[in-house]
């Protein structure tokens, strides 16, 4: 059984076992120190019995800088999951999805529009799990990776931009039904 909670600096020499997965990305331990600082109501570690972190999830408040704000791009005041992972032996327990709704909910209570991330186009475990939970493809970022998994001889990897709403979106203005069909570049996204 595992137990949900706040990051704490302390998790960083923990964090191992996650970090293991090669579609993980894994940070410089100042940019997992920002999200601490910064937004520690979405920086949430699941633990068990013996204190080891066996998945984590990193978010953020945001929106675009104020010269984005007449562009076709902007964003309005969103959270943004930067890294969701579970260790290996711990998945399918719904780790997860937990890690997942309480960031969620930290995201209403900072009154979000939605809650978005990008995620591998060749990612299609990912992509199944987020849609479960009522994500949406919003739009393709062309080689927002700058490798391929799956080939290294390729120049990036697409990601989709997925995105849930929250209660503040009610007429639902911030997904849309076609996002596989809207492509963007990665100096569009913010």
């Amino acid at each position: 059984m595992a137990s949900f909670r706040r990051f704490h600096p302390d998790d960083l020499d923990k964090f191992s076992k996650c970090n293991l997965d090669p579609l993980t990305e894994t940070y410089d331990l100042s940019f997992y120190l920002q999200y601490f600082a910064k937004w520690p109501s979405l920086f949430q570690v699941a633990e068990d019995p013996s204190g080891n972190i066996i998945g984590y999830i990193m978010g953020k408040l945001e929106s675009s800088p104020e010269y984005f704000k007449y562009s076709e791009h902007y964003l309005p005041w969103h959270a943004h999951i930067t890294a969701l992972t579970v260790a290996p032996e711990a998945r399918r327990l719904g780790i997860g999805k937990i890690l997942t709704e309480n960031l969620e909910v930290a995201a209403e209570a900072g009154d979000a529009w939605f809650v978005d991330l990008f995620v591998r186009k060749s990612n299609t475990r990912a992509i199944n799990f987020y849609k479960s939970m009522g994500y949406s493809v919003y739009r393709v970022v062309k080689d927002y990776y700058g490798d391929n998994v799956n080939d290294p001889t390729a120049h990036g990897e697409d990601a989709y931009d997925m995105r849930k709403p929250m209660s503040r979106d009610k007429t639902l203005k911030h997904i849309r039904e076609d996002g596989r069909s809207h492509d963007v570049q990665p100096e569009d996204v913010f």
